[in-house]
Parts: C-alpha cells; structure tokens; sequence
C-alpha cells in the first residue's frame, strides 16, 4: 500500500492548487475522490436487508430510523479554504474538516450535517493528512445509521488546520463559517492528495453543537447570519468574551491579565499544520492578544467589541437558525451571563427556541440526563434539519433542574409572569444588620463598609453581625415561597475615600437548608470522553457522571456580580473617582433562577474585593479600593429582583 503523503508534500500539493490569496488555477469541475474507511462493524445501525431505504431516509413515530449500516460509512478529511490569511504568509487559511457519512450518499442520497467545531482537537495526537482522528463522541454511533453526516472541524490554527488562533476573534468565526459554507456550495474544498472536493451529498441543512468553547463557536457563526444553519445548541458556551474574563471593569483573577494569548497558546499545541514555517508568525500574533488584553485593563475596548456576538444576535433570525441553549446554575467558568444574555437577545425577536438550565456546573447534559438529551436531540435535529413535524417545538420551552434533582417544565424563561420588583436599603435593627423592604427608605442614612480581602463564605455568613468589610440588608422571613427568575440588579449611591471602587453584590437565601454542589469538568474533558457501542444501548450517555455533594447550611449565594465604580457609567473607558463625591452606579449580578422557602430572608451582601471562588476577583485599577472606606446612601440605593407574579409573589 502506497503510504499516505507526508505533511509537506500535503501543504505544498494544496497550496500549488489553490494559489497565491485564493486563484484557482484548475477546473472547478473535478470530480470527488472520496478518502473512504471501512470502520469496525459495531452491531448497531445494520438493518436488514428489507428494511434497508438507500434512496432515503426512514421516518417512524416523528423521528428517523436506523437504515444506514454505520459499518459501511464513509469517512474522509476535507480541507476547506477561507478567505482570510490569519498567519500572513500570503495564502488563505485551509481549515481541516473530518467527515464521516453513509455509504449510500456516493449513491445520490443526500443528507444533512451535524457539526462539531473545535479548537481542542489539536490537543490529542495527530493523524495523517488524509485520514480522520476518529470519532469519540456519540453523535456519529447514533446519528449516521439514521442518514446523518458528523462533521468535526479543527479551528484555524489548530490540529491540522493552518492559520493562528484568535481567542473569539473574527478569525475563529471566518474559520468556521467556511465549513457551513462548503457544505452549501459557496466555499472551496480539497482533498489530502490536491483533488477538489464538493460536497454533492449535501443538502445543505447544519447543524452545529458543543461544549464550551466548542459551544461558543455554533454562537459565533450563528450571529454572522449563515444560510443552510438551520440550528445551533451550544451548552455553557460564551456570549461575550470581555464578560469571560471581566465582569463589568474587574477581572477575574483566576484568567490574569493576558489570558487571551494564554488560549491562543493552548489550543495551538500539538498542531501538525502549519508547521514550523508558519510557526514564528503565530507567535507574534498570539502574544499580540496578550498585549492589547492587557492594554485595555478590563475596559470594554475594540478589542473586546471584536470579541462580543450579542450586537449581532438579530442575525441569528437573519439566518432562520433556531438556538436550543444548556447551561448549568453553578457554572463559575462560563458564568451563567453568557447562556442570558444571548437568550434574552433571541427571545426578544421571537426566534425559535428551546432551553435546559441545570443545577450544575460546567458539563454536559450526557453527564446528566443522557436518556433525555439523546431523545431530544435527536427529534430537535430531524425537525430542524430534516423537517419532521413530530411535536419537538410544541413541547415546553424551558426544562428547569431544581437542587434537589428534579426537573420541571415552564413555557418560558425567565417566567412570562416574572416582573421586577424592587427593595429599599434600610439602617440597621435589633436583629440584623440591615433591611430591605418595598418602603423608601426615609431621610438620609448612609452605611460604610472598609474593602478588605476575605472569604465569600466569611462575607455572607450570619447577617445578625456586623462586620467591617461588608454589608448586609436582609428582608423579613418570607410567608411564602418566593420563585426567582432572571438577572438581579443593583442601583446604588456610593462615595469612597479612594479614587477607586470595586463593588461587589451577593444575593443570598437565608435559611437553613440543602446546599448542593455540583462538580464540572474540564472542557478538554468534555471533549475527549470517548463513545462505546454499549454506550448508546445502555444510555451512559458516553460520559462519567458528575459527581454531586449535598450539605445543609445557614444560606445559599444565589447570584453575585461585580463591577468596578471608575467605568461607571461606560465600560468602554474608567475615570478615577473624586474622594468624597457621590456617585450613581448600576450594575447586574448574574442570573438566577431559584425557589426560596418560606421561612427564609432574601439578603444582599453589599461587599468589595474578596477572592475566594466562585467570585474570585482582581483588585480593581492597582488595588485602589483596598483599604479605603466605602459609604452606601441608603435612600439612593435598591435591589431589584426578578420575581415570578411581580409584588404578588413577594411575600412577608
């Protein structure tokens, strides 16, 4: 057997082909020569021969049936061109695709495309040029016998792929979107060997999905508005990468001050292209990242603006992309504002939708309700891309985990009966350190706090003390329960001693009972957990389950923001602050979505700096505010809380 070509011959038998910024210098009409491998017969997806429908797909009970023998599938590795050149060596980026398809699809069967986009795949070792790395997920065990292709696509700069990475850059989306647009007919594709490859299978329909940052991708290309991308799920996938690593001027401490470079770095490890000759190149464009990171000092610059797919979210519906979003409460790495932000944007035009928000942290739903996420994705991929109308956008929209495991369904999110409702600060009483109540606050009471570095657990702990580095305003017991349901907001009027002020805001249960813990997982590992046959029979949902600890406790934090007082009120640049000037500052705490017992206090911890997880924070501006007295003006200053039935469903 004739050994495949080494990787210089590849770049170079490509690079002669495609030509200096994209010039093709042959006929587009080459035919395809397919790179096929048998696979391993895996007992699964090999109907009989009676049952067998090579002219299409099989639809039984709303969803699609297992008549492709997965063990005759196709696999091949397609190198789509771009049209950009993010290393700057004069040639546009080839972006690796693995493919893998049934069979019957050289036949004239033509099928859609279920895409896995990733920046990670880099990180394992790396297969020839024209042969795939294989397919450790589920998605392909499961979706190719029922006339599906699985694509995985390297991001540029990574694995197989040439060009830099970016960090959210425009780059990364570019990269992404050209797979889309092969699959559709607007992009150029080759083979290992310098073939041309066109995607003749193709009906042109995508749908893209992930974890994380291969979560965050589906996000990117969605908001550029790409025809043929029918839906996207991304599962705790970031919307805004300046809200990755700040939170409304603070830096989270945890990602310092370069940490766009940090991941730049990271995903490229272990890359097969391109090479040590474009090698250089990247470097200095990946710590160029670092630099105007770094540059901005948490300030909401062009930078970030590059980095954010919220201003163009009206594109999703531009694109008739439908969004199905996962997200977990306790996700302190992409922070739950970034599944909220994005939804409200959809929800607001009315694009259809549908959402699974989870106890837990960083994760896949295959960790969690396997049974249940392998039904409906796969009746919400045969609606979207294979038009069934089998009930999937009739079902309720929100699927809601509550602490203690069980799930409910809600027509919406946050509740359509959620409306805010807003609570006064109130000077101290016997019995605790402060109030919160619907009644303005009467005359001119003011509060002072000293920003000092502690504990979350120390800052929210019995509201009854007063202690020097924070506040506490809490509301009566509850006479019943309370339901919140969206993103909290603070208005506070605030002077300091300093030129700086970081404040930090805690929205706590106070009440004794069940704190669960749910442990998350790496995004390599969401990654590279592999995928058995008896996975899928038995519904392991090819993942370990996460592990959850439950403890009972005097409180919960149910939503924590912060935001830095000198980029008020425009993130996009910071002023210091007169010492002794009053000041208006607005921030939001991230979301929530939480039932509180009657019995228990709504409380606000009203604190500065502290820097133990899940809030872990950097000193603002040189650690201006350490140290420094913050005054609160109680009269001026309230929390406005989500709540499901408005003031009705405030009681106490």
């Amino acid at each position: 057997m004739t050994p495949p070509p080494a990787l210089p011959t590849l770049i170079e038998t490509i690079r002669a082909l495609v030509g200096r910024r994209g010039c093709m210098r042959f006929s587009r009409t080459v035919s395809v020569l397919s790179v096929t491998a048998v696979v391993t017969a895996l007992g699964m997806g090999t109907p009989s021969s009676a049952e067998v429908q090579p002219t299409g797909i099989s639809v039984e009970n709303g969803v699609t049936q297992p008549v492709f023998a997965y063990s005759e599938a196709i696999q091949e590795v397609v190198y789509v061109e771009t049209p950009m050149d993010s290393d700057g060596d004069g040639s546009n980026d080839l972006i690796a695709m693995d493919i893998i398809r049934p069979a019957e699809t050289e036949s004239g069967v033509k099928i859609p495309t279920i895409m896995e986009a990733s920046p990670y795949y880099g990180r394992s070792s790396q297969p020839p040029p024209d042969r795939t790395r294989g397919f450790p997920g589920w998605w392909d065990e499961y979706f190719v016998p029922r006339g599906y292709a699985i694509a995985q696509v390297e991001m540029q700069g990574t694995g197989r792929s040439f060009g830099c990475p970016t960090t959210g850059g425009p780059e990364d989306t570019i990269s992404i979107k050209a797979a889309v647009d092969w699959l559709n007919g607007r992009a150029r594709g080759f083979y290992a060997d310098g073939s041309e490859a066109v995607a003749g299978w193709s009906t042109g329909n995508v749908g893209m999905q992930g974890v994380s940052y291969v979560g965050t991708l589906p996000n990117a290309v969605a908001t550029e508005g790409v025809p043929g991308l029918r839906t996207v799920v991304p599962i705790a996938a970031i919307s805004d990468w300046y809200s990755y690593a700040n939170d409304q001027g603070v830096a989270w401490a945890s990602w310092g001050t370069r940490y766009t470079e940090y991941l730049a770095n990271y995903v490229s490890v272990g890359r097969s292209a391109p090479g040590s000759a474009s090698a250089p190149a990247c470097e200095s464009r990946i710590e160029a990242l670092g630099d105007a990171e770094q540059a901005g000092d948490s300030d909401f610059t062009p930078f970030w603006q590059d980095r954010s797919y919220l201003p163009d979210a009206n594109k999703i519906k531009t694109g008739k992309t439908s969004v199905f979003m996962v997200h977990g409460m306790t996700d302190y790495n992409v922070k739950t504002m970034h599944f909220a932000n994005l939804w409200y944007e959809v929800a607001k035009r009315q694009m259809p939708r549908k959402i699974w928000i989870h106890r837990g942290a960083h994760s896949n739903p295959t960790s969690f309700r396997n049974a249940e996420w392998q039904s409906v994705m796969h009746r919400w991929m045969d609606h979207w891309l294979y038009d069934v109308d089998n009930g999937v956008m009739d079902e309720p929209m929100a699927d809601i985990q509550r602490p203690d495991g069980s799930w409910e369904t809600h027509s919406s999110w946050p509740d359509a009966s959620t409306s805010a409702v807003s609570l006064s600060f109130g000077p101290a009483t016997g019995e605790v350190a402060g109030t919160l109540s619907a009644d303005a606050t009467t005359g001119n009471p003011t509060q002072s706090f000293v920003d000092q570095i502690e504990s979350q657990a120390v800052k929210v702990g019995d509201p009854s003390e007063a202690r020097p580095g924070r506040l506490v305003y809490v509301t009566p017991p509850l006479t019943e329960e309370l339901r919140l349901s969206g993103t909290p907001s603070l208005d506070v009027r605030m002077s300091t001693n300093a030129t700086g002020a970081l404040l930090s805001a805690m929205v706590v249960d106070y009440g004794e009972g069940p704190t669960v813990t749910v442990a998350g997982k790496e995004p390599l590992e969401l990654v590279q957990e592999p995928c058995q046959p008896e996975d899928l029979v038995n519904l392991t949902g090819c993942a370990t389950p996460v592990e959850v600890t439950e403890a009972i406790t005097p409180q919960r934090v149910l939503a924590w923001g912060h935001v830095n007082a000198q980029n008020m009120p425009d993130l996009r640049r910071s002023d210091d602050l007169t010492p002794g000037k009053k000041y208006q500052v607005r921030w939001n705490t991230l979301p929530t979505e939480h039932v509180i017992p009657a019995g228990h206090r709504i409380g606000l911890v009203l604190t500065g700096n502290y820097n133990a997880d899940p809030g872990q924070v950097r000193p603002a501006r040189d650690q201006v505010s350490v140290g420094s007295e913050i005054t609160i003006d109680l009269n001026g200053s309230k929390l406005t809380l989500p709540v499901v039935n408005g003031t009705d469903g405030l009681r106490f």
